[in-house]
């Protein structure tokens, strides 16, 4: 029985998100329920799909289903907490005494009761009971009630005692009836109703822009997370292929060192062996020369005639000892001439396979920047002819007449491309092949156009150029010549704005040309391009803007 007239607390059956009555109520795999519309709501406004109660995550959402043991439980709950509502509320609503921070009942005299309206026009605020007449007497029906308020009197004219039921736009403030006749009358007056709804619905609005406003920074803040993220996966792969390559370059140094160790040491050993034997032989000589001189020395002091002239033929004293001649024979010293050269050498062409294979994995990394470029011909100078795709120019060796917009070279053989670029990385790739003048890069949009220009990089040129088929040059301030071990026959032109950075390709040689490095961005970039003077058929060929594979 005791089981049958338990009533669970309202506590027990509250969504955690909406704290409100569960509807739908659903349970996730980690055990806690709530609304199906709230944590569906919930999870679509998160990245992350986990529990609000105890921030377990799911690699994947979860299917919801309504626990209908839950429900059922719920719409009990409701029922029985009417029943109980309806029970009680006649006896206890004629006793809810009013508590600190509620507003009482003006006309009660003894037990102040909890107000449930105030009247503007009688100023006067009302409990259940004292409320009835405005709820029955016809002429009292006409009064405005509103929800219960302190300090009635602060919606009364100080100056006319009447209430502020109007509003004066040119003053901005509240006014009575009488405050419209006497102070207000050539005004523009509404009535309070008016005004409100008005400023209400533009407080909507503004709230509506508020949020707006909160939803874009909240979207730029995961767009600044998200390249944050993209930034490091950048610097880790970089770092790792940097420790890769360097490491190469470490074992290589350390293998040719050894290598070099070696080659000297075995040259000394070789030396050090070739004198122990020199002097291994020696010293044999000399013992034997020490023995000969000894039987010399005793015959020499022999007074006997025949044991001397019988000890000298057999010392064969006449002829030479048996003995090398050794005047001609030494150790020369040891030459190393050229070792450290061959290894540094070595070195170097381990060094120049290792940056061939850095320079070509950077190459593939920026042509995933590429973008598609066209030559725009409002910007052309007058002698230059364009292809009708905008991707090959040339000179044309005539002028033609065309209106000289703000935008066109009028001295320089020079055109920009259609397309701008104020931020983030791009690349295009250009056919030089054939010619034996011309100048690629990007400037920025402010450059110079008319008359005599200077293509440095303080003019906003950031670019390189051939002259006379075989002299190249980076127009940085002052002017870098380049020495290139091939002529390139396409190039690739990389940009990096917020870095700076202009970088120039041999693409089919994967060998860097040219950057040009701290440089300060703060205009539309254009892509620059110049075939240069025809000179008959010497430089005949067009500069053609090249998809990039």
């Amino acid at each position: 029985m005791a089981a049958a007239s338990y009533l669970p607390s309202e506590d027990q059956f509250l969504c955690s998100i909406c704290l409100d009555l569960f509807t739908d109520p659903v349970t996730i795999p980690c055990g806690h329920n709530f609304c199906k519309d709230c944590i569906t709501e919930h999870w679509d406004r998160s990245d992350r799909c986990q529990c609000p109660m105890c921030k377990k995550e799911f690699n994947a959402r979860p299917e919801l289903h309504v626990n209908t043991f839950i429900s059922e439980m719920v719409a009990q709950f409701r029922q029985s907490a009417q029943q109980k509502a309806s029970s009680s509320s006649s006896s206890s609503s004629e006793q809810q005494v009013f508590k600190p921070g509620e507003v009482p009942c003006d006309v009660c005299t003894e037990t102040k009761l909890k107000a449930l309206k105030s009247c503007l026009v009688c100023l006067t605020s009302y409990c259940e009971t004292h409320l009835e007449p405005h709820l029955t007497a016809s002429s009292l029906k006409r009064h405005q009630l509103i929800d219960p308020v302190e300090n009635l009197e602060d919606r009364m004219c100080p100056k006319h005692d009447k209430p502020l039921e109007l509003f004066c736009k040119t003053d901005q403030t509240c006014a009575c009836k009488l405050c419209h006749v006497s102070d207000h009358k050539t005004h523009d007056v509404v009535p309070l109703k008016e005004e409100y709804e008005g400023k209400k619905a533009a407080l909507g609005k503004k709230e509506a822009r508020i949020q707006q406003m909160i939803q874009k920074r909240q979207l730029k803040i995961e767009e600044i997370k998200h390249s944050v993220d993209l930034s490091k996966e950048d610097a880790d792969r970089e770092v790792a292929e940097g420790v890769q390559v360097f490491t190469a370059l470490k074992e290589s140094v350390e293998r040719n060192l050894n290598e070099f160790i070696q080659t000297i040491e075995g040259k000394q050993n070789m030396r050090m062996k070739q004198a122990e034997d020199f002097i291994k032989e020696l010293e044999q000589e000399i013992s034997q020369l020490k023995k000969r001189g000894a039987k010399v020395e005793q015959l020499s002091r022999s007074e006997d005639h025949l044991q001397l002239l019988q000890g000298v033929q057999s010392l064969n004293i006449q002829h030479p000892s048996p003995t090398k001649d050794w005047t001609k024979v030494s150790i020369p010293p040891s030459s190393y001439e050229g070792t450290v050269k061959g290894a540094v050498g070595q070195l170097e062409e381990t060094f120049s396979e290792v940056m061939k294979k850095v320079i070509e994995a950077e190459l593939k990394r920026v042509q995933r920047y590429a973008v598609d470029v066209t030559l725009d011909p409002n910007t052309a100078h007058p002698g230059l002819i364009l292809s009708h795709d905008g991707k090959h120019v040339r000179d044309g060796d005539v002028l033609k007449n065309l209106p000289d917009y703000r935008e066109r070279f009028s001295d320089d053989l020079c055109v920009l491309g259609k397309q701008s670029f104020s931020s983030g990385r791009f690349y295009f790739e250009v056919q030089v092949k054939g010619k034996t003048e011309w100048d690629l890069g990007v400037v920025r949009e402010s450059i110079n156009r008319k008359g005599e220009i200077t293509t440095s990089s303080e003019d906003g040129f950031w670019a390189i150029w051939l002259r006379e088929g075989n002299y190249y040059n980076a127009n940085a301030d002052p002017a870098v010549c380049l020495y290139l071990k091939s002529q390139p026959q396409k190039v690739g032109v990389f940009v990096n704005y917020e870095e700076g950075l202009v970088s120039f390709y041999d693409v089919d040689a994967a060998a860097l040309i040219y950057s040009f490095t701290g440089c300060y961005f703060t205009e539309k970039l254009y892509p620059y391009f110049s075939p240069g003077a025809k000179y008959g058929r010497k430089n005949a060929a067009p500069l053609i803007i090249s998809p990039v594979n």
